[in-house]
């Protein structure tokens, strides 16, 4: 289920199904590195669009948690543990972690969900049959490792 309207009172009416949150981590850079960000945003935004069909009535995709790449690094998890907070309270049993941002994995062991770490395709040269094809085989990877996740934590 996506963060709309209709999808989230889907959600409200079936929550007891619904165990799994995914949050998108995007990071935003001006300058130098606008262009790697923006990247990233595509990469993961397909990735997780994709990954909701794949799982809809089993989680909710939130809207992405977005900060300033050359931020205050302890108030950005400041922040997002916060979210893990609310998201956990509403009572998702998974939460799930999605970004291309490398520097995530130093933050890692702080995070009480999973987080899952992938490195950007540039999609930038690709038809749109292509980033398909390429979102679709990252896609199958998550499946199985989602699957894991779940059984490990039933």
């Amino acid at each position: 289920m996506k963060w709309i309207p209709k999808d989230i009172e889907t959600y409200l009416n079936a929550k007891e199904y619904v165990d799994t949150a995914v949050v998108p981590l995007y990071s935003v850079s001006v300058g130098g590195e606008m262009k790697q960000s923006a990247a990233n945003a595509e990469f993961i935004t397909l990735l997780t669009s994709h990954l909701e069909r794949q799982f809809t009535g089993r989680i909710l995709l939130f809207p992405p948690f977005t900060y300033l790449k050359n931020g205050d690094n302890e108030k950005v998890m400041s922040d997002l543990l916060k979210w893990e907070r609310e998201i956990s309270e509403s009572e998702c049993k998974h939460i799930f972690y999605i970004t291309s941002e490398l520097d995530w994995r130093t933050h890692e062991q702080k995070l009480g969900g999973s987080l899952i770490w992938l490195p950007s395709l540039p999609l930038e040269q690709m038809n749109d049959s292509q980033k398909m094809e390429m979102i679709d085989s990252q896609v199958k990877q998550l499946l199985i490792l989602f699957t894991q996740k779940w059984h490990e934590n039933e």
